[in-house]
Formats: C-alpha cells, structure tokens, sequence
C-alpha cells in the first residue's frame, strides 16, 4: 500500500501523525475488488457473471469503498507505527481530515491523523540491588493443638438433654421453629422450620439467642430483636423484628472423645500425627501467604520510590475513571470510610488521581521487567484462572466459560494478576531478603497500606 507519513507534532510521551493514502490507489482497490465480485454476481437484467464493472460500481461502490477505508485506515496506522518504530501506551485516537463522502465518491484521498500516546522509555532497577524484610511467622504445637481442638469442637454430638424438664442453658443445642414479622407483616428469609442453634455460638442476630435461655420443650416465645446496621442484607439492616419462636428439641453435647487415632480416622486421616502434619502444612501454608503478600507490599514501595518518569495521560486518566466510580457508588451506598466522608471531591479527586498514578507506574514497571525477564503466561495458566472463575458461577459455568473464550479483553482481566504475580517472582527470587521473625498477630497486624492499596 502507498502511504504518505508524516510526524505533526510531539511533545513528550504524544505524538501526532499525518497519514495520506491516495485516491488512486483506494480506486484501484476498489476496482480489484469489483473484478473479483463480478463472477459469482448474479442481477436481474443480466447474465450471471457478466454484470458490468460500472452497473456494480454504481449499485455497491459507495458502500465497497467504505469498506476498502475501514481496511486501509486499520493497514496504513499499523504501518505508520511500525515506520516510526512506537510503542502506543494505548489504542491511538483517529480523526479524519478528509470530506468523507468525497473519498467514498473515489474523488479525494484519506487523510487522517494519528494521535498516539507512548509508552515511556526507562531503565527499570535491578532487581539484584533491591534489599527487603520479609516478615515470618512459623506454625509451632500450641497453634496445632488450638487447631486440632476447634475441630473436635466442631464435631460435637448431641444428645437429648436428660432431666424432668431439661432447660436451654449456653452451649446447649435448640431445635426450633421460627416465624419473623416486621409491623406485623411477614418479611422473607424470616421463617424457618427445625433449625438448629447453639446457644453462645453468637451465630444469630444479636438477642435471639439469649432470649431462648431458659426454655424448655414445646415452649413458644415471643424474642423482640433488632438487626444489625451492617446487617449483609440491606432491607433489614437496622429493622426492628419480632420473632415467634417454638423449641421443638433440647440437646446437650455429649462428653468428647479422645483425641487419637479413633479420632483422625473418622476425619478420613490415617493417625492423629497424620492429622496434626496436615493442620500444621495447612497453618504455615496461611502464613506463608501472609508473608508473601507483604513481602510484595513492600517491594511495590520501593520500586515506587526508585523510578521517576512521565507517564501516558490517557493511561492514568482511565485508571482514575475506575477507581471514581466506584468510590462514586460507595458513595451512594453510604460506604465511604469515615476519613472520606469528611472531605471534598476536590480533595478525594486529588488523592486518587495520585492512587490512579502510582498504580500505573507500577504497573508500567512489572510489564517492563517482564518484557526483559521474557515472562510468559502459558495456556495452560490461562485455562486455569478461566475454569477457576467459571467455578464462581455455580450453573452458569458454561456461559461464563464461553464469554471469556469470545472476549479477548475479558481474558486479559484474567491473564494480568497472573502475568504480575509471576513477575513479583522473579523479582523476589533476586532481590536480598532477610528473613525476619514476628509474632501471628504481628504478620496480620492491619498496618497502614500505601495508597495504591486503598479501595
């Protein structure tokens, strides 16, 4: 194809690109493409396959043309870039220079510009000069043994509780029937018939539980409760309910049995230390994770604080779009932390817009590394998170399945955290670390996150 290329303008990461294709070769085009038409055409008033080039020029040629520029904008902006050698931070933006219906009419050249953003050029650290604290925490026997004793107490019988008139007492089991009214009126989810609540668990709404203490068998009372204000379920948040309630069951637990081999086999374990190697692997597997995860933390800062270069306006700007709409729709649903609440959208746009910039920074920074680590996202890692995902969606597995398959946009979602975790790999795999022991509470502790955290 002949195309005409010129640079307009630059400044920084923008450019801008004059692109000319001729008329005469969008003609010619158009021409070839008649002629290969021409036999399997088929018009009433001639033979088949013997159509006149200019009775299809007349009848199709506009709408032919149209798409002989769609295809030609798409060949001569590739080529443009690959002439120039750019690498675009983002889909560039076209703006068309010519009368439209002129070039369509075959008698004016395309002209357009190219406004293309760059992706900066910087050198990132390495990664060998890069010194951490990764913070440890190792499983010991007292965390195995609380292990071991929740699951024993998870797996609690009980027995009807013996005695004349056997009385509900904490740590007792009620089975009961229950109906819920708001002003009288039944509210759904608030009926339920032999459900089974352990007095203490704290595992109902506030009230409900202590208000059974005391009953015995065939017993009905009436429980005036109110639900949480953070209640998962919106409409209820907050309501004042009253709860008809009939004991059907009072059960005690019944006396532990030891924990042994017995024990650890009814759990589908061999013996009671294959138990305990387990619940220890699946403890330090927690913590591992833990210290990982803040390992990566404090990796992001410092390679925050080491590199310093312009970034791609358009590329911060739609990550800040993102990141305001949803504190647009927290704001809606009266969930802004309090720290929020308290300032201006000038204020908060001012502090995202930072958020919005560090995180493309960082992101610029891992895709740069991996570039020059040559890190690949196999299929096989791909298929993973795909079916992973789809498991989400329990029914739909197929149609969730099917989308990602049919969006390469939505598959890239899936392919970026596993494309940054693999670099955060190779990163952590060179950098000096130095182990650093700490208490359970200390590795959890909920200290202050960077600003790239928030939301």
């Amino acid at each position: 194809m002949s195309v005409e290329v010129v640079e307009k303008s630059g400044a920084g990461l923008s450019r801008v690109y004059g692109v000319k294709v001729p008329a005469v070769e969008l003609n010619a085009r158009l021409s070839a493409k008649i002629e290969e038409m021409r036999p399997r055409m088929n018009l009433k008033g001639f033979r088949p396959g013997k159509v006149p080039a200019a009775h299809v020029k007349k009848m199709y040629g506009r709408e032919m043309m149209r798409e002989i520029v769609q295809e030609s904008i798409g060949e001569s902006q590739k080529n443009a870039l690959e002439q120039a050698k750019l690498r675009p931070a983002a889909e560039p933006d076209i703006r068309l220079e010519s009368d439209l219906d002129q070039v369509l009419l075959g008698q004016a050249d395309l002209a357009y510009d190219i406004d293309v953003q760059l992706m900066p050029e910087f050198e990132p650290m390495d990664p060998k000069k890069i010194k951490l604290k990764r913070p440890i925490h190792t499983a010991d026997d007292a965390e195995v043994e609380s292990q071991l004793k929740e699951i024993a107490d998870g797996n609690k019988s009980y027995a009807d509780k013996k005695g004349k008139t056997p009385k509900l007492a904490d740590g007792d089991m009620a089975v009961i029937d229950f109906k819920g009214t708001m002003d009288g009126e039944l509210f759904e989810g608030g009926s339920a018939d032999d459900m089974e609540i352990v007095l203490g668990a704290g595992r109902f709404i506030p009230g409900f539980e202590e208000g059974l203490k005391g009953a015995k068998v065939g017993e009905t009372r009436t429980l005036d409760v109110t639900f949480p204000a953070d209640y998962g379920a919106a409409q209820l948040a907050g309501k004042a309910a009253q709860f008809e309630v009939t004991v059907k069951a009072v059960r005690s637990p019944e006396a532990a049995g030891a924990l042994d081999d017995a024990f650890a086999e009814r759990l589908g374990m061999p013996s009671l230390e294959a138990l305990k190697d387990a619940l220890r692997s699946q403890i330090q597997s927690q913590y591992d994770r833990a210290s990982r995860f803040r390992a990566k933390r404090h990796l992001l800062d410092v390679l925050d604080e080491k590199h310093d270069f312009e970034l791609p306006p358009r590329m911060v700007e739609a990550e800040f779009e993102t990141i305001w709409r949803q504190v647009e729709d927290e704001k809606q649903k009266g969930e802004l932390s309090d720290e929020d609440k308290t300032k201006t959208d000038d204020q908060l746009k001012g502090e995202y817009r930072k958020i919005a910039e560090r995180r493309v920074r960082l992101g610029l920074i891992l895709a740069e590394i991996g570039r020059k680590h040559d890190v690949q996202v196999t299929d096989q890692e791909l298929q993973g998170a795909l079916m992973a995902e789809a498991r989400r969606y329990p029914g739909q597995e197929q149609e969730v399945y099917d989308f990602f398959r049919q969006n390469p946009q939505s598959a890239a979602q899936l392919r970026a955290p596993i494309y940054e975790e693999k670099v955060v790999d190779v990163l952590l795999g060179q950098a000096k670390i130095t182990d650093e022991e700490v208490s359970k509470d200390d590795l959890f502790a909920d200290d202050e996150l960077p600003e790239s955290y928030k939301g």
